[in-house]
């Protein structure tokens, strides 16, 4: 089978280019940067460089493509953006006449609008896939636990053994391994008989911020307690990385649930998905083991 992966060298699809060819696939791995191309030639992948808002390249690119792997950015300077970008690229797949598209939403779908750009074009996404007639399968994951490795997160660990994250101590999280997220999207786009169904995916445990600070605590071998960041702070560490203005709309979502006590639903139970799509999992403090360096190097 021959798949093209959306954001070919982004955190979260370059995984699923090497589970693709792990599984024996041909890959058109797409990346904006010219020069990421070798990097994925020498994985094995047939490198692309196209920009999302090019239609006519996502054209090109889709032509002789059996399966699209489609991830949409989610910092983007004009938010807006991202419905078109998927828009491209779902209409240059039925153009082509693709087979199946599976789209990691890259995060749960809400019911309906928060009035987060960024947030609400999955909504968008999803409505236009439904109408489009293209097969498709979506993936909902909950949080990466990779969100942990940032800046938020990783000094407090190695300075303060503390696990810093803008949630309440006591709100539920089912934190997944995006090496596993990829697995799912590389099982999906073999499963042409699941089109038209819409997957949630968490980890398998359901984790307060005392749960997840005792899984640190294991896979670091440690005493780690959890420290709910303040959401502004939050926000103030997202702008300098993104520029100013960047974490606004994070922050406020988690000010939001903060002072609501309205938690989203950030678990599913996984016993039905896994028995669609098959995938072995990782565990949170077998996880962290895995990253054990970044959360012991002092900044």
């Amino acid at each position: 089978m021959k798949v093209l992966v959306y954001g070919a060298t982004g955190s979260q699809q370059n995984p699923v280019v090497h589970a693709l060819l792990k599984r024996g696939h041909q890959v058109r791995a797409i990346t904006h940067q010219a020069n990421k191309v070798s990097v994925l030639e020498e994985s094995g992948a047939e490198g692309v460089v196209a920009d999302m808002a090019d239609y006519d390249a996502l054209l090109q690119a889709s032509k002789d493509i059996d399966a699209v792997s489609l991830l949409v950015p989610f910092f983007l300077a004009n938010p807006a953006d991202g419905f078109q970008y998927a828009k491209n690229a779902i209409d240059a797949a039925i153009a082509q006449k693709v087979k199946l598209l599976v789209w990691n939403s890259s995060g749960f779908i809400a019911p309906e609008k928060m009035g987060n750009p960024s947030i609400d074009l999955r909504i968008d996404v999803l409505n236009y896939l439904q109408a489009s007639g293209l097969p498709f399968i979506v993936l909902q994951p909950s949080v990466y636990a990779e969100n942990l490795l940032g800046p938020w997160t990783a000094p407090f660990v190695a300075n303060e053994q503390k696990v810093a994250y803008p949630t309440p101590e006591e709100m539920p999280v089912g934190w997944i391994a995006t090496q596993d997220v990829a697995e799912f999207v590389a099982e999906a786009l073999q499963k042409p008989e699941l089109a038209g169904e819409v997957f949630h995916l968490s980890g398998v445990e359901n984790l307060t911020g005392k749960g997840l600070a005792e899984k640190f605590s294991i896979g670091l071998q440690q005493t780690i307690t959890y420290h709910p960041l303040p959401p502004k702070a939050f926000g103030k560490i997202l702008d300098g990385l993104f520029g100013e203005g960047a974490g606004d709309g994070a922050a406020a979502v988690y000010q939001e649930i903060a002072d609501t006590k309205k938690y989203p639903p950030m678990h599913v139970p996984m016993e039905g998905v896994l028995a669609k799509i098959p995938v072995k999992m990782t565990s949170i403090e077998d996880w962290v083991a895995q990253h054990k360096s970044v959360f012991q190097q002092s900044v």
